[in-house]
């Protein structure tokens, strides 16, 4: 076929194809494209499995993406390449046509995307070109009949027609953005600026711990943004398992059957557009339906959900969009929290008041026992008091007999009596230590605990105190070592006790050390104090229990059981004996390694 031009330039053009290597190259592009495409368009539907529109958008674009390559991959690429056909190449652009109509289908049933922008900047550009081609008509025309324009441009005439693009090509832009703001207004009736109402929803949050004034100020801000019919919040009662309509803005709303409502919106775990539900499922877009709902978004804490926000259907007529989704899923969630915590701010106060008139009975009842345990207290101090004072007398005759005894003034003892007596005498001997700090202590508590110091040889009585106990010592096989030092000044202290805060230390050392251990006593001036220390290798006080070591009537686990009949007044009485004479006490433990107990006092303060 010989084709000539008005020109009179001819070609020929063949019914054949002649199909050369590249051809051969962009086949192999197209399908590594194509395969790329569809993987990417996979992964994107798998990442949003859980939002069927999107799903259901990206499904439809890879069936219209396969229908169209189909159609143009077999005429104009298997049939030329493989089986040198060529007549069927027409098809191909027929793909292009199929897929622009698979395209707009998808579009408006699908909402690919939003049709609006696209007709909204085409309307803007429009309007822009033909303002600027008018007002540059206007302008050459005008202006072009005080030029004389020939048949060649002068330099003046081609300055003219430069300095005229460049204007307009300057304020292209300016006038462009001007009929953007103008055809928003016209398609897009119903925007506003996300991140604007969000900050009016967390000024409202932070505001507020009221949670009336909370709803109703939230509300506002998103019903005056999304502009549905109504707005409102449906509140979840976990107590009752029932749905508690809150506030709302815009008409007025009161769904008619709360129960059906409640197990419709149990299954609705995230945003849920009215014209969204699938199909599948009937019931909860029956029941949405009912109650004239267009949008249903959960609110939900870590913990729980507390309710939702519902949305009628939107004044302009239009569906809600991912901006309007968005918004209020971003919003549910602050609202939730705020929700929660305002609910338990005011449980919190009702709580308070309920304590309050609770704690005012309960104080009138500690009261009026109080002052019948303070009465019953002052009677058992008084009684211990009288006791201890009556068990004395007894316990000093029976110690005094007992000594006797065991110093032959009675008669000759055989062994097994000597050391029953032995057991006796240290028997009393706990007992009027027991006495004192029994005395001691009721003396505390009724303020008659009174220092009686007098002149005294510390060193001898250590000694002599220590010639009592030195048989309770070899009985279970304690080695009891006292080095009396020569020389010792005199000093000013309560003879008693100090004498009890002394056996004491010595006594417990003893009790609390294994047979086979080391008891040593301690007496010196060191520097300016006068230091007394009972060193034992016994069990040790744990380091977890050492801080209550000194309060009354405490005692460590494991004294517990080596001395299950102590007291805990011991240590009690010993720290208030020698802090009442302006001294300080020495402690120190190693469970399982032993303890040093004792005193220190600064010799200027006691010396005779």
């Amino acid at each position: 076929i010989t084709v000539t031009s008005s020109a009179g330039a001819s070609w020929t053009t063949q019914n054949n194809v002649s199909v050369h290597g590249g051809y051969i190259y962009y086949a192999y592009y197209f399908n590594v494209y194509f395969l790329l495409y569809i993987a990417v368009l996979l992964r994107k539907m798998l990442a949003n499995k859980r939002n069927k529109l999107v799903k259901r958008q990206i499904l439809f674009f890879i069936v219209t993406i396969s229908l169209t390559t189909l159609f143009a991959f077999i005429p104009n690429l298997i049939l030329p390449n493989y089986f040198s056909k060529t007549t069927l190449l027409w098809i191909g652009p027929l793909s292009a046509a199929l897929f622009a109509s698979l395209i707009s289908y998808s579009i408006v049933k699908h909402r690919l995307f939003d049709i609006r922008l696209v007709v909204a900047r085409t309307m803007a550009y429009l309007l822009s070109v033909g303002v600027l081609v008018a007002a540059y008509l206007v302008v050459v025309l005008g202006l072009g009949q005080l030029i004389s324009i020939g048949p060649e441009l002068n330099n003046a005439q081609r300055t003219f027609y430069v300095l005229i693009a460049f204007l307009f090509a300057v304020t292209l832009n300016p006038l462009k953005r001007v009929f953007d703001k103008l055809t928003n207004r016209v398609f897009y009736r119903d925007a506003y600026d996300t991140q604007e109402i969000l900050d009016k929803v967390s000024s409202v949050i932070v505001g507020n711990v009221d949670p009336i004034k909370l709803q109703m100020g939230a509300l506002d801000a998103l019903h005056d943004a999304v502009k549905p019919t109504f707005t409102s919040f449906v509140l979840i009662d976990h107590s009752l398992g029932t749905l508690k309509i809150g506030r709302h803005a815009g008409q007025s709303w009161d769904p008619k059957n709360t129960e059906e409502l409640a197990q419709a919106l149990k299954r609705v775990h995230r945003p849920a557009v009215f014209e969204e539900v699938e199909h599948s499922q009937s019931k909860l877009r029956e029941t949405l339906r009912k109650a004239d709902i267009g949008l249903v978004v959960p609110m939900v804490t870590k913990d729980e959900k507390i309710g939702y926000i519902v949305c009628g259907a939107k004044k302009s007529g239009n569906t809600y969009n991912s901006q309007d989704v968005g918004l209020l899923n971003i919003a549910a969630n602050e609202l939730a929290v705020a929700l929660q915590n305002a609910q338990r701010f005011e449980e919190i106060q009702a709580f308070n008041i309920t304590l309050q008139e609770k704690v005012n009975e309960a104080t009138k009842e500690l009261k009026s026992t109080n002052k019948k345990l303070v009465a019953l207290d002052e009677a058992k101090d008084e009684f211990i008091s009288m006791a201890s004072h009556q068990l004395r007398t007894p316990l000093t005759s029976i110690k005094g007999y007992l000594s006797m005894i065991l110093d032959g003034d009675m008669g000759k003892l055989n062994k097994n009596q000597t050391q029953a007596l032995k057991e006796a005498f240290g028997s009393s001997q706990r007992m009027v230590f027991l006495i004192s700090d029994f005395l001691n202590v009721s003396r505390i508590k009724t303020g008659k605990f009174v220092i009686e110091p007098k002149e005294i040889d510390l060193a001898e009585m250590v000694g002599e105190e220590l010639k009592q106990l030195t048989e309770m010592a070899d009985s279970r096989d304690i080695k009891l070592k006292y080095d009396q030092p020569g020389e010792f000044p005199l000093v000013k202290l309560d003879d008693n006790k100090i004498r009890q805060v002394m056996m004491n230390m010595v006594d417990n050392a003893i009790y609390y050390t294994p047979a086979g251990g080391t008891v040593t006593i301690q007496l010196m001036v060191d520097g300016k104090d006068v230091v007394f220390k009972v060193i034992d290798t016994g069990i040790g006080v744990p380091k977890s229990e050492q801080h209550k070591l000194f309060t009354k009537f405490f005692r460590a686990g494991n004294a517990k059981v080596a001395r299950p009949d102590g007291t805990g007044l011991g240590l009690f009485m010993a720290q208030k004996i020698i802090v009442a004479q302006n001294g300080s006490i020495i402690f120190e433990s190693e469970e399982g390694k032993g303890s040093t107990f004792g005193f220190r006092f600064p010799l200027k303060s006691i010396k005779a």
